[in-house]
């Protein structure tokens, strides 16, 4: 039975599981690209004036990143020890099959020692019944198949257990990066957490009185509705270049097929010509014997240029092949940073779940839809107390459109469920999700904290309709 125990993994050596590591990261570092540009936009229009949560920005987002690559290493530490116990059963099964494959040919071996190496000779010498040794002879044919059935069957079975080797040892040391990248991580959510105690001990003051100041949850909420606004824009453009995309997959696929009919009716053309060539051949070649004499073929005069092709009968002329188009007609593929944040759900998936949802958090509502912030605007949602860490859900499906730090809102993510439906959750300590990802109703996304400078650990919960924010009251059962 294969060993569970890690061994040290060569140096240099690039597990499978970083390579798709790597992949990813490239795959996603275009989207956020996109992203960083769309923030960058939103800041240009706000006055450079100091904020003292944006002190807080960097080590929030790293708790954050942290926090999101612990909860996705523990999950890839799972999955590879159950893909190693799989590999572990599978190396027993293999190894059992080998060696009663070896048994089986040694005994065949052993009686083939025995009987010695000329059965055939003996048998054709021996004068013996020709029925008899006809027999005989067809039964060693039997033997000496079925010899070579078992020795292909056993190469084959040997190479299922060099290959169910490397990819142990590749889930070995797969959990080998798992675990330094554990410790890693731990020591940064440590190094991290020490930093923002500190600074939220400088800025505590500082944060009291900004929060109080109504310009600020003014340009709070501007600066989501330009957010919002902007994401909107650009998930309508990503719908458009996923819907070409579509467009232009299905009409590589028709071109595809296409030529393939063509090909396919083409074949069968030339097949059923050259068996009427073969008929009419045979049919001449019947009548000469019949005959005696070689009879020059007559050629046709109403087609004497043709005369030398054989007649098809009964051979439907086929249709013209459908061209492919050319490779300049069709279209580029989209590049995936163009469609990544198209919409994942229905339309009118959302709405049709209206008084359904359930809350993102289990906590208190400690602030509601409209009521007032001291002398600044009324919320434009509501904010859950929760306690620091409590797992955040998503209320419905669609894709992550924006996970990362904003001022005023801390550690944000944003889901568009389609139909211009989004919901908004804000002041988290950790995203657990990154712009692209699909999420399904009930998955975790975050976990509610009080970054972006706010004084109480919980979540910041809004629901937004074509850009504009509503009372999720009606919607959430809270």
């Amino acid at each position: 039975m294969l060993s569970i125990g890690a061994h040290a993994a060569p140096f240099g050596k690039m597990t499978e599981r970083s390579k798709q590591k790597a992949a990813a990261e490239a795959e996603r570092a275009g989207v956020q690209q996109k992203l960083s540009v769309l923030k960058k936009d939103i800041s240009k229009t706000e006055s450079a004036k100091d904020d003292a949560a944006d002190t807080l920005a960097e080590s929030e987002q790293a708790i954050s990143d942290a926090n999101r690559a612990l909860r996705d290493l523990q999950q890839e530490q799972g999955d590879t020890n159950t893909k190693l116990q799989q590999l572990s059963g599978e190396h027993d099964r293999l190894a059992a099959t080998v060696a009663q494959q070896k048994q089986q040919l040694a005994k065949l071996l052993r009686e083939q020692y025995v009987a010695g190496n000329e059965d055939r000779i003996k048998l054709l010498l021996s004068g013996d019944n020709p029925n008899r040794i006809n027999r005989d002879l067809q039964m060693l044919a039997y033997v000496s198949q079925a010899q070579a059935r078992l020795l292909e069957s056993l190469r084959s079975n040997l190479k299922a257990v060099e290959v169910n080797q490397e990819a142990a040892q590749n889930a070995k040391d797969e959990l080998e990066e798992i675990a330094e990248e554990q410790l890693q991580q731990k020591a940064k959510l440590e190094q991290e957490k020490g930093r923002r105690a500190a600074l939220l001990s400088t800025l505590s003051k500082k944060l009291v009185a900004q929060r109080k100041e109504a310009g600020n949850l003014e340009r709070d909420e501007q600066r989501m509705t330009g957010l919002v606004d902007k994401l909107g824009k650009l998930i309508a453009e990503q719908a458009a270049a996923a819907a070409a995309e579509k467009k232009r997959q299905e009409q590589v696929a028709a071109a595809k097929a296409a030529k393939a009919k063509a090909d396919a009716e083409a074949r069968a053309l030339a097949k059923a010509k050259a068996a009427e060539a073969e008929r009419q051949r045979l049919a001449n070649k019947a009548n000469n014997s019949k005959s005696g004499t070689i009879k020059p073929a007559v050629p046709n005069p109403a087609d004497a240029i043709d005369a030398d092709e054989p007649k098809v009968a009964a051979i439907k002329p086929s249709p013209a092949p459908v061209p492919a188009p050319r490779e300049e007609e069709t279209p580029p593929p989209a590049k995936a940073a163009d469609i990544a944040l198209a919409p994942a759900a229905p339309a009118g998936a959302f709405a049709s779940m209206k008084g359904q949802l359930r809350s993102p958090v289990a906590g208190k509502v400690a602030a509601k839809f409209g009521s007032r912030r001291g002398d600044g605007p009324s919320w434009k949602g509501v904010f859950i107390r929760a306690s620091e860490g409590a797992d955040v859900h998503v209320v419905a499906g669609g894709r992550v459109v924006f996970a990362d730090w904003l001022r005023g809102f801390g550690n944000l993510i944003i889901i568009d469920h389609g139909g211009q439906y989004m919901s908004i959750y804000g002041n988290n300590q950790s995203l657990l999700k990154r712009a692209g990802d699909i999420v399904k109703a009930g998955d975790s996304i975050a976990s509610a904290g009080n970054s972006g400078g706010n004084e109480e650990s919980g979540l910041y919960f809004e629901l937004r309709h074509q850009g504009a924010a509503f009372d999720p009251a009606g919607w959430v059962k809270f």
